[in-house]
């Protein structure tokens, strides 16, 4: 192979490289992810009896702002009845189409990395007894009442539970709180309320009377 012919293959590769690296610096522009973040929770009390249903939410007012979450107003449930509670959440960044709003909906998905602990105050339920898991994940709960009570492997997941209200001659007022933890790769029989990131915390006011 002559030098002329060597100069002109070695031109022509110098000038594909410098097109491949243009091409490479204008890359598309890509869409932002939108931030993982519970900015509306909606806990909904069905009575077993077919009555009408409790439903209270706690809502973030500003989405990722300085407002804290804010709860709408306290749970009221009638005395010595079943109520199946459904939890939802709601990440109000995103559009109702986008798959990360429906923040429940991938906690179902990802159910062997999360779970949802309990407590209450003042024997306001008759079943669980005594005041929930979050201090002991040996103490009663009901992860019962839905597919999505429990995660894959079996364990305890909360999306979906049920609660059986006590029998007080007067009005029982109690505190009650709802924890999410993630705990991806952590998640086993015996884990517990200390394990993993915490998603949701939140206290509600819950009467029966």
């Amino acid at each position: 192979m002559n030098k002329t012919i060597l100069k002109s293959f070695a031109s022509i590769t110098m000038i594909a490289a410098v097109l491949l690296l243009a091409g490479c610096s204008k890359e598309d522009p890509k869409k932002e992810d939108t931030p993982e973040l519970i900015t509306k929770a909606t806990l909904v009390f069905t009575p077993s009896d077919g009555s009408a249903a409790v439903t209270v939410t706690a809502t973030d007012p500003d989405n990722q702002g300085a407002q804290p979450i804010r709860v709408d107003g306290p749970i009221n449930l009638v005395k010595n009845k079943t109520y199946v509670m459904t939890i939802s959440l709601i990440n109000g960044l995103a559009q109702p189409t986008d798959p990360a709003y429906d923040i429940s909906e991938e906690v179902e998905e990802e159910g062997d990395e999360h779970q949802f602990y309990f407590s209450w105050t003042n024997d306001v339920f008759a079943s669980p007894t005594g005041n929930g898991n979050i201090d002991n994940p040996n103490d009663a709960m009901n992860y019962t009442g839905g597919a999505n009570s429990k995660d894959t492997n079996g364990r305890n997941l909360g999306l979906t539970t049920t609660w059986t209200t006590a029998n007080p001659t007067g009005t029982i007022n109690s505190n009650f709180r709802v924890l999410l933890k993630h705990q991806p790769g952590l998640k086993t029989n015996t884990s517990d309320a200390n394990t993993g990131e915490t998603d949701f915390d939140m206290t509600f006011v819950l009467n029966v009377q």
